[in-house]
């Protein structure tokens, strides 16, 4: 461990990976690379794809800072790998972990604490075009085919008829052989970033085709991120209370965004929750942190003080059931 009286910790920065989304992890910890070294702190980059975790030293770190999107990164094998090697980590647990990543996985924990999710159909890429389509028919048209595992809305698609069903499963498949399907609800959609278990402001989300996707989130200038919503105040506490309660259902930890939709009814309903959220420039979470008057370093500095605040309470838990 290398921490000094001044509390600068070296930092073994993780990002790329061999995800689909190496290119939006690089940016994310680029920009937390550069942030964390403004105030201080001793950085050092290592990309999975190039480096095997055992191989690094991790006696000349403090903390491990997680911005890797997708894959091993984000559903658990390298939060698993860090406990092992004894490395505190920002971020959730590997189960957390796991649970966030499988979209099936977090709606089955979401229903068990009430948080309301929108009805689903697991199936496999491998079934038939038939098979599907009679597992689809009782959500209705249009319908929302999702990757079970994955982020940044890589393969996620809209399909309005039979013909259009076959394309999704297609594309999403490209990313996964489980997929998911959801009704395509009409509605506003929000998101809400989640420090531990205090909710950041709400945040809406308006896309110029109306779907907020790759494109959307990481290229488009014309995407509008609203946090005057006109909702009432009640409707707004009742939304963040909401993505709290999601969170809480995985048992995540640290910095996490949850994303909801209002549907015409005005019913809310949580899509997923994001365990490992972007840090790029056009990344939701630092935009709340920022709204709510936290700078971005002081956000990335926060989640490396919470991976040793958990790192700390374990240990004292150990050390309490080995007495």
């Amino acid at each position: 461990m290398s921490r000094n009286a001044k509390g600068e910790l070296h930092v073994a920065l993780l990002a790329g990976g061999d995800s689909a989304e190496r290119v939006v992890s690089l940016a994310s910890g680029e920009q937390a690379a550069k942030a964390l070294a403004s105030i201080g702190h001793r950085v050092t980059k290592f990309d999975p794809a190039e480096i095997k975790l055992s191989a690094i030293d991790w006696r000349r770190y403090d903390v491990c800072f997680i911005a890797l999107h997708g894959g091993a990164g984000e559903d658990g094998r390298v939060q698993a790998e860090l406990e092992a090697l004894g490395v505190p980590y920002t971020g959730s647990n590997p189960a957390a972990s796991r649970w966030a990543m499988s979209k099936s996985a977090a709606k089955e924990r979401f229903e068990r604490a009430g948080a309301p999710t929108l009805p689903s159909v697991l199936v496999s890429r491998n079934e038939s075009l038939d098979e599907v389509a009679s597992l689809a028919a009782p959500l209705g048209y249009p319908l929302v085919v999702k990757p079970d595992s994955g982020g940044s809305s890589l393969g996620v698609g809209f399909a309005a008829s039979i013909a259009e069903l076959a394309e999704c499963i297609a594309e999403a498949g490209r990313y996964d052989p489980q997929l998911l399907m959801e009704p395509g609800i009409a509605g506003r959609e929000f998101t809400v970033a989640v420090m531990g278990r205090q909710p950041l402001p709400l945040l809406e989300i308006a896309a110029p085709h109306g779907w907020f996707d790759y494109r959307a989130k990481y290229e488009s200038e014309a995407t509008e991120y609203r946090f005057e919503t006109g909702l009432p105040a009640p409707t707004v506490a009742r939304l963040q209370a909401i993505a709290v309660a999601a969170a809480a259902a995985l048992g995540t930890n640290g910095l996490v965004r949850v994303d909801l939709i209002l549907d015409r009814n005005e019913r809310p309903w949580v899509l997923e929750v994001n365990s490992v959220p972007g840090l790029t420039s056009h990344s939701l979470a630092p935009m709340a942190a920022a709204r709510e008057g936290i700078e971005f370093a002081a956000l990335c500095n926060w989640m490396l003080q919470d991976a040793l605040r958990k790192a700390s309470e374990i240990r004292h838990v150990l050390l309490e059931t080995s007495r």
